[in-house]
């Protein structure tokens, strides 16, 4: 990238990215367009502003490393890819199809880009404190970025996990929950509660801010903070909205695994379209 991009070209990014997502699972026919809806910000800001990485060689040694451990929204991952020009973005309309790159949930060793497979929630934080410890110890310079649902945040890995990383003080090291309250079929908290979220982060010896995940200004802030702090992990909750950006799909638990019909797709494309170009 030849120069970082501003708030304003980072929204109108982040809209181009919730379109493609609905398009991809609408042709699809599955997929999760709840959660994706939910981290397109914050995924839009890393890949388009905080991490350093190069598309052109995505095994470069010195990039910096993403895991989204709820890899069910994955939608979100390759839009991201695609738009950053990992891949020819051809490839969106083949999500879930049998010997296509982009697969129900990520696979390293098929698409480009992806730092980790992932699928099986609670393991992403315990992957990219490897990461982040072998940075260490091999006097490396990236950051390694996480994100974690909040309803992932019951799996009791993810706690061990969390536990780990201020031992060894691993400063390049950054977990970003997306707070969305749902989860498959319920409200997280009336499934098992979390609360207090980032009292809990605190607890584990990480620095923790709470944000707004929608805010570009308030992501964007939070993720150059996180890359200039030493001596400690941190974590970022970020308030977020299930299905952001489409007002059917909003907080609407259904929505976590359910593909749009054509013209619930062009009711959602008009919506986030018009948002888009009001930036």
């Amino acid at each position: 990238m030849d120069h970082p991009m501003t708030i304003d070209e980072l929204k109108r990014t982040a809209g181009r990215i919730r379109c493609d997502i609905i398009e991809m699972i609408c042709t699809a026919g599955a997929g999760h367009p709840g959660g994706s809806l939910s981290a397109t910000d914050i995924v839009t800001a890393l890949y388009f502003r905080a991490m350093r990485i190069d598309p052109a060689d995505p095994q470069w040694p010195d990039r910096d490393r993403f895991v989204l451990s709820k890899g069910h929204a994955c939608p979100v991952w390759y839009a991201a890819l695609a738009e950053r020009g990992y891949f020819d973005k051809k490839h969106l309309a083949t999500l879930r199809r049998l010997g296509s790159i982009l697969q129900g949930h990520p696979d390293m060793h098929k698409c480009p880009g992806i730092d980790m497979t992932v699928g099986s929630l609670g393991q992403g934080i315990s992957v990219g404190l490897g990461m982040a410890l072998a940075g260490k110890l091999r006097k490396k310079d990236y950051h390694v970025w996480v994100v974690v649902g909040d309803g992932e945040s019951q799996e009791g890995s993810v706690w061990e996990a969390a536990m780990a990383a201020p031992k060894w003080k691993l400063d390049n090291f950054t977990v970003i929950v997306d707070r969305n309250h749902l989860q498959n079929d319920f409200c997280v908290d009336d499934e098992m509660p979390v609360e207090p979220l980032a009292d809990k982060w605190r607890a584990f010896n990480w620095h923790v801010e709470t944000i707004d995940g929608h805010s570009m200004e308030q992501v964007v802030a939070a993720l150059e903070a996180a890359r200039g702090r030493k001596g400690v992990p941190t974590a970022i909750v970020a308030e977020t909205v299930k299905g952001k950006g489409v007002s059917f799909m909003e907080n609407v638990a259904d929505w976590h695994g359910k593909a749009p019909c054509a013209s619930e797709a062009d009711q959602a494309l008009c919506e986030i379209r018009r948002c888009t170009c009001e930036i």
